[in-house]
């Protein structure tokens, strides 16, 4: 059944074409706009709930997907690669192809904070997925989309020999090599672009490996080990 603003219900349409859905897909879009509705913009009708859901159902997607069409991949690498698929940062990044948050209803502050931007989308992504699950009990209004995002990002997974978790990866190199760890260096900047507010370098021996920026320490971390990672690939592949 519609939802009470027309408004409302023409944009929620206009997301649901965006996921290739058909028009009469049995929608409940009352929980659709639920899912779409940030705490602060109400305190009981928001995606909270349907997060929590929404939450398990991307889990489950992800372990078909992978049972369905990577069988031959041991168990240990069904669990790293699905936990890079349901993390906020894959999350957030498809919420961000769907331009989800264009169809947020929130307080104009929550829009003003950048460095809450990536959880509030992931957030926001789970509870369409918890809406359009509950419309069916099923997963019919969701693989059909989220497959294709899902094995696109499995095989660039796969032909990364980080597994997209640089740190870990050049942690293990220097410990197999030289028996320690790399050290990070991090400082804060202003800039006028929040998701470079950190920098950091990572070094081995008094020497800079790579250098990265990010919107957390975290991330800043991650992006230095990338390009540190990424180095000692191409040094092992020229004196092989």
């Amino acid at each position: 059944m519609p939802i009470q603003y027309p408004r409302r219900q023409k944009q929620l349409e206009k997301l649901i074409q965006m996921l290739g859905l058909a028009s009469n897909a049995p929608i409940r879009w009352e929980l659709l706009d639920r899912a779409l509705t940030h705490p602060t913009a109400s305190t009981q009708g928001n995606y909270e709930q349907l997060e929590f859901l929404g939450d398990a159902v991307v889990r489950l997607v992800a372990a078909e997907l992978l049972w369905e069409r990577y069988a031959n991949l041991a168990v240990g690498e069904f669990t790293a690669i699905r936990s890079i698929l349901v993390s906020d940062r894959t999350l957030a990044r498809l919420a961000a192809y769907y331009n989800l948050e264009n169809y947020l209803t929130a307080a104009s502050s929550i829009f003003r904070d950048k460095l809450g931007e990536e959880s509030r989308l992931a957030e926001s992504f789970e509870a369409v997925l918890g809406a359009l699950y509950l419309s069916t009990h099923n997963l019919t209004l969701i693989r059909p989309w989220l497959d294709v995002h899902f094995q696109q990002l499995v095989e660039e997974i796969r032909s990364d020999p980080a597994r997209q978790n640089y740190k870990a990866a050049l942690q293990e190199w220097t410990q197999a090599t030289y028996k320690i760890l790399p050290e990070y260096r991090v400082s804060e900047i202003e800039a006028a672009d929040l998701a470079n507010r950190f920098v950091a370098e990572v070094w081995l021996h008094e020497e800079c490996l790579g250098r990265g920026s990010g919107r957390s320490i975290k991330a800043a971390e991650q992006a230095a080990a990338q390009a540190a990672f990424w180095v000692v690939v191409q040094q092992k592949q020229a004196a092989e």
